[in-house]
């Protein structure tokens, strides 16, 4: 990828989200990839493509997929654009697993550059604590069952349910910043 690189036409980078955290997280894995403190951050809303809680791996790349390519069309001037897509699956995810599977979390994060050059990486996987697993399997996206099992509101614009596993140890963004980082290199 180009980014950050001599003759780059622009510092402007576009996120295929609004959502604070995946905002932060583009901006500290560029950070670590190449400091710019010119480089001008800007989340757009465009839709994923996918259902809002996907429930497989190949269904959170193309909604990441989706995301990276409706940024560009909606703001074709910029450096490189992102798609960022939380999603579920069950793990194992095979018929002779033992045990009852458990649900799985993780991110796809695709980029895009002004080269038409693209990358892909996937963050860490963690499990999803019985009490939301089962809100899930009900039909609630993540976010809203993390909100009712604690009571909060809006914590996957924060620090997601991977701050609420860790006890905040870790947030989301932090969590996206690694596959952010490897999505440009």
């Amino acid at each position: 990828m180009s980014i950050g690189q001599a003759g780059s036409r622009s510092r402007r980078v576009i996120v295929g989200s609004r959502n604070p955290a995946k905002i932060e997280a583009v901006r500290r894995g560029l950070d670590r990839w190449v400091p710019d403190p010119h480089r001008v951050i800007v989340g757009v809303a465009v839709p994923s493509g996918v259902s809002d809680q996907p429930m497989s791996d190949a269904e959170t790349l193309r909604g990441a997929r989706h995301r990276a390519a409706r940024a560009q069309a909606a703001r074709p001037n910029a450096e490189v654009w992102l798609g960022l897509e939380g999603g579920l699956a069950s793990w194992p995810d095979h018929e002779d697993a033992p045990g009852p599977a458990s649900l799985m979390a993780f991110g796809w994060i695709v980029a895009i550059d002004e080269n038409g050059r693209s990358g892909e990486s996937r963050t860490a996987t963690f499990e999803v604590p019985a009490s939301a697993a089962a809100l899930v399997t009900e039909g609630l996206e993540l976010g809203h069952a993390i909100d009712r099992v604690t009571g909060e509101r809006g914590l996957k614009t924060r620090g997601g349910a991977v701050g609420w596993v860790s006890d905040g140890r870790l947030d989301r963004a932090e969590l996206y910043a690694p596959a952010v980082l490897l999505a440009v290199a």
